[in-house]
């Protein structure tokens, strides 16, 4: 019996030792944080100065960034956009486009507050709250009355927005900061405006058509390289597969006036895949952003699709009173400096200039990166991930990272409802367990939409390793799940 109560005491010592150790490791993380994101907030306002100065002499023009104050109003005949900044006045600038739908473009893009300043919001939010209250709701009220139909974009967007309206001094390809292998340009040379599509299977007599989306900072080859050695004789002969590199990544057309907002990115899909190859119904398969964009075209297509897989799909769902974007922004990119991959997202989302920088050192050596990869771990699967994730240019990951991973998500609980309501086809998600990027959680949201979805979460499994890794048994999840839906319809 004695033993026995020891034995539990020690127990309990043991739990408690390993609590106090996550409180130390949590408030040591959390002072972290706030110093190196406080050091990278200054970091990046000094860039933004260098960047302009070298793109100047380089390129003989100031070139805008997100944090830039307002020139003069550009004028045209239609198309009122409020271009506002932080302390200067507003100005009035009109513009003729009907190419791009202004709502696409996330206001994450130039609203990002500084560490500083977003924790000294927190710490008198109640005390402004009580004091300000009457007058918050005047003021909304006037402000509402007054904009009506106008809203606000920052002035950096109304000039890529010209790029595509008038005639704009052409950008040499590639710009001096961007990669200018043969991989990564490839396709400046082609003559046709489409996307990068690897295509496996039968060329006639297809029964079905498959549609593979990668996620951010990626390529077509995340799932060439893994998934498509591993389907069966049967399933090459009777499925017709197609993976694609997104607009601005792998070897892809990378535009320089491009937002790579949800619509262009449809677009391009559309053009590359759907009408090229004559697809009149199919299948998705998608991960992470791409699960974005596989539910987009879902909605579009609602009677075309004939079963849904999603990995790892990014949804947090809006608590009440707060701004979608935003929330999005600061689940995917918390600004912490544990877990990497989190410090790696936040780099990436709330600092232009430090990102751009990063982008820069990693694609004008990624033949380095691949030779160090190969050298350390001698794993071809290794190496294409490392190629996947340097063959892009900042100006694609950044616009498509705010436009669809924040700009999407006031729009995804809507996909969800229609999946649910208007498509019959099957939903699989798949989640790593181990997944650090996007927690588990966000698979239990989406089955929340959609009760008919079947969810499996892998154990010890991560962002990644859901499919590198365990490439040969997801093939064959994937040859029944197209099974079912066929004996199913």
């Amino acid at each position: 019996m004695w033993e026995q109560n020891l034995g539990f005491g020690g127990k309990m010592g043991v739990t408690k030792m390993l609590k106090a150790l996550a409180v130390i490791g949590n408030f040591v993380n959390d002072v972290l944080s706030f110093v190196i994101f406080s050091i990278l907030d200054i970091l990046d306002l000094i860039l933004c100065h260098v960047y302009k100065v070298i793109d100047f002499f380089i390129e003989a023009e100031w070139k805008p960034c997100y944090c830039s104050s307002p020139k003069e109003a550009i004028t045209s005949s239609s198309g009122k956009i409020l271009v506002s900044e932080k302390g200067e006045s507003k100005k009035i600038v009109c513009l003729t486009s009907t190419k791009l739908q202004l709502e696409e473009i996330s206001d994450t893009l130039y609203t990002r507050p500084s560490l500083v300043s977003e924790v000294s919001k927190t710490t008198v939010k109640e005390l402004k709250r009580r004091k300000i209250n009457d007058k918050t709701t005047v003021v909304a009220s006037i402000n509402k009355a007054t904009v009506m139909s106008t809203f606000t974009v920052n002035n950096t967007i109304v000039e890529m927005l010209q790029e595509k309206i008038v005639a704009h001094k052409s950008h040499p390809i590639p710009r001096w900061s961007d990669c200018d292998c043969d991989t990564c340009n490839s396709w400046s040379s082609s003559c046709k405006d489409t996307l990068f599509v690897h295509t496996d299977g039968p060329k006639d007599k297809v029964e079905d058509d498959v549609l593979f989306i990668h996620g951010f900072i990626s390529s077509s080859a995340f799932w060439t390289e893994t998934v498509f050695p591993n389907f069966t004789k049967s399933t090459k002969s009777r499925y017709r597969l197609f993976a694609i590199d997104l607009l601005g990544f792998g070897q892809s057309p990378k535009p320089h006036d491009s937002l790579y907002t949800i619509k262009e990115h449809l677009d391009m899909i559309e053009k590359s895949v759907l009408e090229e190859h004559k697809v009149k119904s199919f299948h998705i398969v998608a991960h992470s952003l791409g699960c974005l964009l596989a539910l987009a075209l879902a909605v579009k297509y609602p009677n075309s699709v004939k079963s849904l897989t999603l990995l790892a799909p990014p949804f947090f769902p809006t608590p009440k009173g707060e701004q979608a974007t935003q929330y999005m922004m600061r689940k995917v990119a918390p600004r912490r400096v544990w877990p990497l991959i989190a410090f790696g997202a936040s780099l990436a989302c709330w600092y232009e200039h430090v990102s751009r920088t990063i982008c820069l050192l990693i694609c004008k050596n990624h033949r380095i990166w691949e030779f160090l990869t190969k050298l350390i771990t001698r794993n071809r699967i290794k190496t294409y991930l490392i190629k996947g994730f340097c063959c892009h240019t900042h100006n694609a990951a950044w616009h498509t990272l705010h436009n669809i991973i924040c700009g999407t998500a006031g729009k995804i609980e809507g996909y969800l409802d229609i999946v649910q309501n208007k498509l019959t086809c099957s939903v699989n998600i798949f989640h790593g367990q181990d997944d650090e990027l996007i927690p588990v959680e966000c698979s239990s949201h989406v089955k929340n939409k959609i009760p008919r979805a079947n969810i499996k979460v892998v154990e010890k499994k991560d962002h990644i390793t859901i499919v590198v890794g365990r490439q040969e048994a997801f093939a064959r999840e994937l040859e029944e799940i197209w099974n079912s839906s066929k004996q199913s319809k």
